[in-house]
């Protein structure tokens, strides 16, 4: 069995009041989330924590259905795990809606999920919105998730270019998130981990400054360090939004 290690930090950043970011960080059942609200003040910190909740709660309970740990890999078991992770995703979307709809001072929350489980020897990823979840390897860095954001459909459609996307006036519109509506479309993958390997889940506030190659210098500080700096990164070149970043080591 991997030894997992995670740390986390979130930050308000340099211009924003409140903090909407949520993020979860667990060894014991090795489930890591990284959630970035939206509705403004109050409302967005609700999704973010509501979703962050109902996701360890429902992944908790379910763990013990897949199976002994010491059991093989099977593709049953692996069909099993990226279900009960997009079925944790999709209670997490019903609950934020279903408190949008009862309290109109939080009409039209919502928030990103970026999630990921170890089961056995693989990552369980599950992703709504722009958020994402990087690994490093062998000192090079693969981003995992796929934004759903306007500007990712539009360079996924040859419109416009990856550097055009950086200053495009809808860089920030997203096209998925948990609680918009009472069901959302839940991308899961399914990661092979080796001993080594460093992931780091982190909200926009984060890798809107980041550029990939600068991931694995900064994720080799190593543990704490190395959150505090990806957050001191992001603070120093303008802070405009929550920076949030949980790093899980594996070895």
């Amino acid at each position: 069995m991997f030894d997992i290690r995670s740390y986390g930090v979130t930050d308000v950043g340099r211009r924003r009041k409140g903090n909407e970011d949520a993020y979860l960080r667990n060894d014991d059942i090795r489930l890591f989330i990284v959630a970035d609200g939206m509705g403004g003040h109050a409302a967005g910190e609700v999704a973010s924590a509501e979703a962050v909740d109902t996701i360890y709660g429902m992944v908790k309970r379910g763990l013990p259905d897949l199976g002994p740990e010491d059991a093989p890999l099977t593709d049953d078991s692996i069909s099993h795990a990226r279900r009960l992770l997009e079925g944790a995703i999709q209670a997490a979307t019903y609950m934020v809606y279903a408190m949008s709809e009862v309290d109109a001072g939080k009409s039209g929350m919502g928030t990103t999920i970026s999630a990921a489980f170890v089961h056995k020897n693989v990552l369980i990823t599950g992703q709504v919105g722009d958020s994402r979840i990087y690994r490093v390897r062998d000192n090079e860095t693969l981003q995992l998730t796929e934004d759903h954001t306007l500007v990712g459909w539009q360079i996924k459609q040859g419109l416009i270019s990856e550097e055009e996307a950086k200053v495009s006036p809808h860089r920030n519109v997203i096209t998925r998130s948990v609680g918009g509506r009472d069901y959302v479309e839940v991308d899961t993958g399914v990661i092979e981990i080796k001993s080594g390997d460093r992931y780091l889940f982190c909200s926009d506030g984060l890798h809107g400054y980041l550029q990939e190659p600068e991931i694995p210098d900064i994720m080799s500080l190593g543990g704490m360090q190395a959150a505090e700096a990806f957050i001191a990164l992001a603070n120093g070149r303008g802070g405009s939004d929550n920076i949030t970043c949980v790093l899980v080591e594996v070895d």
